[in-house]
This record gives C-alpha cells, sequence and structure tokens, in this order.
C-alpha cells in the first residue's frame, strides 16, 4: 500500500509540480484546489500526510489547518503548510493552527521531500524503517513488496499492512479490535468480522511459499504471527 499525500493547491502549475515529485518519491498523490474538495479526500479516505497551501480560494489554509487538528479523524495527520510568506510571523502563526512543518515557495523538491519523509517517519516511525525479514519472509515499506523463497508475494494494501503490524509484533497475540486500531485506524469504523476476512486473503496469498501456517488463530483472543506451531489454531 503506498503512502498518500494529500496536497490542497489551488494553483494547478503548482499543484502539478507537487504532485509529480511525490509519485517521483513513490508516494500517492491525491489532489485537492479547495477545502471542499479537500474534505472530499478525507471522507473517502484518509492521507498519511497533508501539503497544505496559505492562500485557498474559499478558506485559507491557516483555518483548514485549525479544523484538520479538531477532527478527530485527522487530529494527528502531519501537516506541512507551504506559503511564500517568509516572516518570522506568519511561520510562527502557521505553527500555531497546527502545522508540523511550514516551507516557503519558491521551495527546492528535494528538500520538500525530505521534509515530507521526516515528517512520516516521525508520525509513524514503524511503518518507515528498513526491510523487515522474519522467517524467510522479506517485507520492504519502501517499495511495498514481499517475498520469500525467491518469490513475490502478491498483496492487497490491507493485506500488506496487516503482514507488516505482525512481522513487527511477532509472537504476540492482538484481538481484531486491536489489529483494526494498528491497520485500519483508530477511527476508522470497521466490523471485527472484516478483520477475519483480510487474514483468510493474506493466508491464501502466503499459501503458495508455504507460509500461510505463520497467521495463527489463536481460539477466544485473536491471531499471532508465529514462527512456532500453535495448539490454538
Amino acid at each position: 500500500m503506498k503512502t498518500r499525500i494529500l496536497i490542497v493547491e489551488d494553483e494547478p502549475a503548482i499543484q502539478e509540480l507537487l504532485a509529480f515529485n511525490v509519485m517521483q518519491a513513490g508516494f500517492d498523490a491525491l489532489r485537492a484546489e479547495d477545502s471542499e474538495s479537500a474534505w472530499q479526500h478525507i471522507d473517502h479516505d484518509l492521507p498519511h500526510l497533508i501539503l497544505l497551501d496559505w492562500m485557498l480560494p474559499s478558506s485559507s489554509g491557516i483555518l483548514l489547518a485549525k479544523q484538520f487538528r479538531s477532527d478527530a479523524r485527522t487530529k494527528d495527520i502531519p501537516i506541512i503548510m507551504l506559503t511564500a510568506k517568509a516572516e518570522e510571523r506568519d511561520k510562527i502563526q502557521g505553527l500555531e493552527s497546527g502545522a508540523d512543518d511550514y516551507v516557503t515557495k519558491p521551495f527546492s523538491p528535494r528538500e520538500l521531500m525530505a521534509r515530507i519523509r521526516a515528517a512520516l517517519r516521525r508520525h509513524s516511525p514503524a511503518f518507515y524503517e528498513e526491510k523487515l525479514a522474519v522467517g524467510g519472509l522479506e517485507l520492504s515499506p519502501d517499495t511495498h513488496r514481499v517475498s520469500a523463497k525467491g518469490q513475490i508475494v502478491e498483496l492487497g494494501p490491507i493485506e500488506f499492512r496487516l503482514l507488516h503490524f505482525f512481522m513487527s509484533h511477532s509472537e504476540r497475540v492482538y484481538s481484531r479490535a486491536q489489529l483494526i486500531d494498528q491497520v485500519w485506524g483508530a477511527h476508522a469504523y470497521v466490523e471485527e468480522r472484516t478483520v477475519d476476512v483480510h487474514i483468510r486473503r493474506l493466508r491464501v496469498a502466503l499459501d503458495p511459499v508455504g507460509m500461510n501456517g505463520l497467521v495463527q488463530t489463536v481460539r477466544g483472543s485473536g491471531y499471532r504471527f508465529s514462527l512456532t506451531d500453535s495448539q490454538g489454531v
């Protein structure tokens, strides 16, 4: 699953430049030209980071940042403010509105990408770590690839996140509610039986490389990822 960056920018040329650099860095670029379209994206699929222009046609970026921070769904999403305002008082206002970082125009695309990666690491360090390798199974967060025994394991976005969480927290048992919080997000509206559906899909994907048994059911408790046989499967 690719990291989603929401670009809230009303100038088409700058929006296009930002989207190009975001996609070149391996992220998904979601585009919004005003606050209304930004909220539409958020209602559909939460981004992992927001690039927010200060000057917007219907609502200022300052006001929108405050709204993001007051909404339970977006209060923890990193925000990088983009603006031509370079005075110290402007930077202070941007940061106090809820932005995590502040980049002035014109900006260096390389510096902006570095700031994006730094913000993502600070927010979700576990998800942006180096390649994981457990029991012959390898997972790369950067390339979103999983392989075992020289074969690529094809996973959907939720299955990828499930496997990443399991490989980062092996041998521990997690309830369905805990997995929803960790994989879908604490504010996601997901039924617990949905977890079972994606666990089955993950096992099916791991079956061709003989590793479907790593994801184990613990009766009455939930699931765990383990290299040892389980009596609760």
